[in-house]
């Protein structure tokens, strides 16, 4: 293995899928991938730009990307995504479990029904399951391989003032399925996970001032982060940097849950 640092961290030869990759965290991790040399499988929903995304990003740091319709939700979408993919470049170094969704219904108990609770369970929490299932079933055939789940502070603090349980259980539970499968996997793949703090990207969008600054009151850096500010701990996780790192969770929250 070279001990050169920045070798190290080059992805050049590699191919990454991550998924929710057409904006906010997602985008910046596979635009830094693909920027460090690494080939692409841009994992998207709805977004209705994400092919040009992809041609642009492909354009931008000469390597292939490739964008791929993949609602985590759905376990046959989630399995289409990498077969396809994995026709496409013939193997897979690394898997950003990156998509998910925000809880906006208030109190636990006050929905009508239980239909905001399971959207977002099975967008975090099975979703998360279906791309590791799908993730690890090819690691385990190549000998080798990087899942890296995007988890939160959430799962390990409870958030105010905003009333969000749902998610926060969705998330804790996210990053023991990560330390699980790291034990699950050691033979033959790494599993870890980041979990930022209160980042500045579509997911936060139902905030308003009051809220925006009662966060900012609880950071001890009084901001909230810049998805490019998280890059550099996926960037570790996927490279060689980091061959004896496993069931790590690295988190990036401004000193939130230090206080």
């Amino acid at each position: 293995m070279s001990t050169d640092p920045f070798s190290l961290f080059s992805l050049k030869g590699k191919t990454a899928l991550v998924t929710g990759a057409s904006a906010g965290i997602g985008f910046a991790v596979a635009h830094t991938f693909a920027h460090a040399g690494a080939d692409i499988a841009l994992g998207y929903n709805s977004s209705l730009t994400a092919i040009q995304t992809a041609a642009d990003l492909a354009k931008s740091a000469g390597v292939t990307v490739e964008a791929y319709k993949c609602p985590v939700d759905d376990s046959d979408a989630v399995a289409s995504t990498f077969a396809s993919a994995l026709e496409k470049f013939g193997k897979i170094d690394i898997v950003v479990s990156n998509a998910g969704i925000t809880w906006t219904s208030g109190e636990l108990i006050d929905p009508p029904d239980h239909k905001a609770w399971k959207q977002v369970m099975d967008v975090n929490l099975d979703g998360s399951y279906y791309v590791a299932k799908e993730a690890g079933r090819i690691f385990k055939a190549q000998g080798y391989g990087s899942l890296i789940f995007t988890s939160s502070i959430s799962a390990f603090i409870v958030n105010v003032p905003q009333r969000q349980a749902a998610y926060n259980a969705s998330k804790a539970a996210v990053t023991h399925l990560a330390k699980s499968l790291a034990v699950e996997w050691a033979s033959f793949a790494r599993v870890n996970s980041v979990s930022p703090g209160y980042t500045i990207t579509e997911i936060t969008n139902f905030a308003d001032d009051d809220m925006r600054e009662e966060w900012r009151r609880r950071i001890p850096m009084g901001r909230e982060a810049l998805p490019v500010e998280l890059v550099g701990a996926y960037l570790y996780l996927a490279s060689d940097a980091s061959t004896y790192t496993t069931g790590s969770d690295i988190i990036i929250d401004g000193g939130y849950t230090l206080i």
